[in-house]
């Protein structure tokens, strides 16, 4: 088949070891053509351009800036993206007709070029869905259903609308995201909704010298050491992030290490500087090579979800997580079903992010038992080879069409 996957994320590098690179590089391999329309925010200074990058057709296109910005800029660069990717698509793969479109969110907003590609080349479409906006953007106050601000939203849910009812099918993360969007959109056929989770290609299992690494990072090489890796915006609640640290600042048993960037980012970095305890690393965000190594040096990774979500996340820093054999400690809200998944699976803690008594409680319960740490870990990185390899995806997508074959 020919095969386009549209996605704002900027997919740097298609070699490594994540979510889409993984699932585009098994359709690659399986002898489908894979094309890949992806943005290139304005801030980098280059221009639409496109190229093949692990024998895979990669458009660049140029849009403003979506990340790292203020509200005003993502949201008229989130517009007007589906009309870019239109315009994109025409010039570079005009003579080419796809018979799978694929696309995730966020955004919504492409839905205009998921149509597009729909009339003009009778494709199927397939929507991963990893982002339920703008009801997560209500949630976290960033948005209104009432007032002024009404009427952006009324736009967004409109725009979602419409990108649910042009896709032939829904894959969703988790049984929790199903029931969401079928009981908040009765207009869906039931049948073409489905779980389709995030999935990654499992590592091999390699020899680590820890000390070493933890030396690199300047890293403590005798504390159990706390790790979150990703994003510091709206949806984590940094504030309660810095509650947590600062519950901990006495415990001289633990370190905590704080990587990434994001809209908040600098409230983890003004903490580091008002605490005098050297209890907290916190570096910029890193290439995954580096953080991947990271991961091998650390005991515990974290999962920070704001308290007042009804929509169910889920976070796809998990994978990387049980990847690297260890343990979760999350704090989300109680409609998520991430915590009942790890758990269920015997790899990790769970409490609500409402309040740090019982996630310092937790603490001290790893603390006691850290010499289970390693087989907890071991657990996580069973049940991902279980339900979360690049495999599953993969098979639940093209499923939709080995029927239809069957059925000729």
């Amino acid at each position: 088949m020919n095969i386009v996957f549209l996605s704002i994320g900027g997919l740097n590098d298609l070699s490594e070891n994540a979510v889409y690179p993984d699932l585009l590089r098994r359709f690659r391999d399986e002898g489908h053509s894979m094309h890949v329309v992806c943005q290139r925010e304005n801030r980098l200074g280059l221009d639409t351009e496109m190229n093949v990058e692990h024998g895979i057709k990669v458009l660049r296109v140029k849009t403003g800036n979506i990340t790292k910005t203020n509200l005003v800029e993502k949201g008229i660069s989130t517009i007007l993206i589906g009309w870019q990717f239109k315009n994109a698509i025409n010039k570079y793969f005009g003579d080419t007709k796809f018979d799978l479109v694929l696309y995730s969110t966020p955004p919504i907003t492409i839905a205009n070029t998921v149509s597009f590609l729909k009339k003009r080349d009778n494709a199927t479409s397939y929507l991963m869905l990893k982002d339920i906006f703008p009801q997560n953007a209500i949630d976290i106050e960033l948005l209104n259903n009432t007032g002024w601000k009404s009427l952006i939203y009324k736009y967004f849910r409109r725009k979602e609308k419409q990108l649910y009812l042009m896709s032939d099918y829904i894959g969703c993360m988790s049984e929790a995201n199903v029931e969401f969007v079928l009981r908040h959109n009765p207009y869906i056929d039931k049948d073409n909704v489905e779980i389709c989770p995030n999935t990654i290609n499992s590592l091999a299992k390699k020899h680590i010298d820890r000390n070493q690494i933890r030396s690199r990072f300047h890293l403590p090489k005798d504390k159990i050491i706390f790790v979150y890796g990703g994003n510091f915006g709206k949806p984590q609640n940094v504030d309660y992030i810095v509650e947590v640290l600062k519950d901990n600042e006495l415990n001289n048993l633990i370190h905590f290490v704080m990587v990434g960037s994001g809209t908040d980012f600098h409230k983890i970095v003004e903490y580091k500087k008002q605490t005098s305890e050297n209890y907290i690393t916190v570096l910029n965000s890193l290439n995954k090579v580096e953080y991947d190594d990271l991961l091998d040096a650390c005991d515990i990774g974290l999962i920070f979800l704001d308290y007042r979500f009804t929509i169910p996340n889920f976070p796809s820093r998990l994978l990387d997580y049980m990847n690297h054999e260890i343990p979760v400690l999350a704090a989300t809200d109680t409609n998520t079903d991430v915590g009942q998944l790890i758990l269920d699976g015997k790899f990790g803690w769970w409490c609500e992010s409402k309040g740090t008594e019982s996630y310092k409680e937790i603490i001290e319960m790893i603390i006691r038992e850290k010499d289970s740490l390693s087989r907890i870990g071991m657990n996580g990185k069973q049940y991902l080879e279980h339900n979360y390899r690049t495999e599953k995806a993969y098979n639940t997508i093209t499923n939709h069409f080995n029927k239809e074959e069957r059925g000729n």
